[in-house]
This record gives C-alpha cells, structure tokens and sequence, in this order.
C-alpha cells in the first residue's frame, strides 16, 4: 500500500507492507520529483492519497503513479469512518489532511485529545472522549505569521529571531509573539475540550518550535497524515 500525504509545503509518502513502513521519503512540489521516487518501488496493491495542495499536486501525482495499473484513491473526510464522526457542517469540506490527523489520533488513544499539526498552517482540531470531532481552529503556521509580519511593516525585518521570555530586540520580539500566539490559541482550545490529563497530538514540521513551551500532556508524533492514511487502508481488514 502506498500513502501519499500532499501538504502545502511537501509531499510526503510511505510504502507499507503487512502493516510495517518498508520505504518513506519527501519530494518538493516539482515535475518529476515524485517520477524519481517511486521508479524503484516494487507495484502497490492500493494508492491512498491525502492532498490539500491543488490540481497541479494530484496530477503529479496521477502521472508519477501512472506506471502501476492500481486506481489512486484520493480521499475527502466522510460523515463517519473509522470511529470517527464529523462534526464539521458540510462534512466534505474539511481537509483531508486534517481528517486523516484526526483518524490516527482516535486510533492511537481512544479517549479525547487535542489534536496539533505545525505546518504552513497551524490546525488545532478536539476530539471527543466518544470520537467526535468537535470542531477546530486554522491559524497561521510560525514562519507565515513570521514572514507577514515581514511584509507588511517597513521597519521590522526578517531576521529568524529566537524565543525569549521578555524579547529586547525586534526579531526576538516577532519570533516569541509568533510562539506565543500559536501556544495560546493550543492551551485555549485544550482547556475548551475540558477534559484534564487528555493528551495533545503534536506533529509537523514546526512541532518542534511549539513543543517547549505547551505545558501540556503531549504526545508527539511523525507523519501523523500518513498514520490516518494507513488506518483508512486497514479499514474492513481487521
């Protein structure tokens, strides 16, 4: 089985056999790039595919697993799978991604949690204790915050900065309230949920920025998308 997780940022793929991860990697957005990785990979039985980046993504994606005969699967959040029920209005319009985070996650603890993805985008998504999703928040990731910032001030600059208590230069001082803003909006929406002790699902790849200064029962995990990816494939199987 092959998951594929097309993010804003990256696509990031795995090759699973009997439930263990044999090959995994990451390809920029660029023609071919994909063509490269997946030349060496033996035919997958199924193709699942999370993408959130857009028609030019998918059909990279079409055209790099055109040299199996296997249907590509993308997938769209449901209604209900896995356990899970979707709390969203219209259903279908959350993010793949973002359903398949939330999939992983109920696999993994059963209980409610906070689930956290640090990417271009920051989403802050609550599980119930009975595997409903309660509803979530998107928020721009550090570096977007950090570089609009950038952008829209004549003065500031953009220099990277690092994380201080009480910031006396400017970058400092963008860097820590980029923190600051994205570790606030995490402990609200978890004291929100209201169940103490629940565990906050960490992943992305600005988690680590994040993760020091949460205070909050964590659980950090990698290629949380991919995790969902793989559930929804074993989905009926077990």
């Amino acid at each position: 089985m092959l998951l594929i997780d097309a993010g804003n940022s990256r696509i990031k793929w795995a090759l699973v056999e009997d439930g263990c991860w044999v090959r995994q990697g990451v390809a920029e957005h660029a023609a071919n790039v994909l063509d490269q990785a997946f030349a060496s990979l033996p035919p997958p039985q199924r193709i699942i595919v999370s993408n959130v980046a857009g028609d030019r993504a998918a059909q990279c994606i079409c055209a790099a697993c055109a040299i199996w005969p296997c249907v590509i699967e993308f997938i769209l959040a449901q209604e209900e799978q896995c356990g899970v029920r979707n709390h969203y209005e219209q259903p279908a319009q959350l993010g793949s991604d973002r359903w398949a985070a939330l999939l992983a996650a109920w696999s993994l603890e059963r209980a409610a949690c906070l689930v956290v993805s640090c990417g271009t985008a920051t989403t802050v998504d609550a599980l119930s204790g009975t595997g409903e999703f309660l509803g979530g928040l998107i928020l721009p990731g550090v570096d977007m915050m950090r570089h609009s910032l950038a952008a829209g001030t004549a003065q500031l600059g953009s220099a990277q900065g690092e994380w201080r208590e009480f910031p006396r230069t400017t970058a400092d001082a963008i860097y820590s309230g980029v923190i600051q803003a994205a570790v606030g909006a995490i402990r609200r929406q978890y004291e929100m949920l209201g169940t103490p002790g629940a565990h906050c699902i960490l992943s992305g790849g600005r988690a680590d920025a994040i993760r020091p200064h949460l205070g909050l029962p964590l659980v950090c995990m990698d290629d949380l998308v991919l995790q969902g990816l793989l559930v929804i494939g074993e989905e009926g199987t077990r």
